[in-house]
């Protein structure tokens, strides 16, 4: 077995990439992925022809370039974009919504966009038909208030 592997280092180097890839789907954070770029580097020296002594040191160079260059640029891009940026169930904040069944203090439902939301109301009893904002969003509740009418 240790004889076929002296041989064979390049079946080292993808077993070492491909744990690391594993090991990046579950920590997504993309510093396994660039030690697998410099498993893949190492796999590349072999094939060429390299050394042992030779292969560990591409391993090590391109990994810490990988680390050092390429990380902080791919977590750039995928940080982009406002840090106050709202995303998913905080969009609907401040979004009119259209009341579907009588929403009270102890529920209801509103139709926001295309969804229909359960919902209570901080402001009483809101009738169905009457146009209301989200003003909060509560687990899978939201929590609504009468849509001010417009000054003329």
């Amino acid at each position: 077995m240790f004889d076929w592997l002296g041989e064979n280092w390049w079946a080292l180097w993808l077993t070492v990439f491909l744990a690391f890839a594993v090991v990046e789907m579950l920590t997504l954070d993309l510093f396994f992925i660039m030690l697998g770029g410099g498993a893949l580097a190492a796999l590349v020296a072999d094939f060429a022809g390299a050394d042992l002594w030779l292969q560990i040191i591409v391993f090590c160079v391109v990994s810490l370039l990988m680390v050092g260059l390429v990380r902080p640029v791919a977590l750039k891009h995928l940080h982009k974009g406002p840090a106050e940026q709202r995303t998913n169930v905080d969009r609907l904040i401040g979004e009119s919504a259209l009341v579907m069944e009588s929403v009270s203090s102890n529920g209801g439902l509103v139709k926001i966009g295309g969804d229909v939301w359960s919902a209570r109301s901080k402001d009483g009893v809101l009738e169905a038909g009457q146009r209301v904002v989200v003003s909060a969003i509560e687990g899978a509740t939201a929590v609504v208030v009468p849509q001010p009418e417009p000054v003329q």
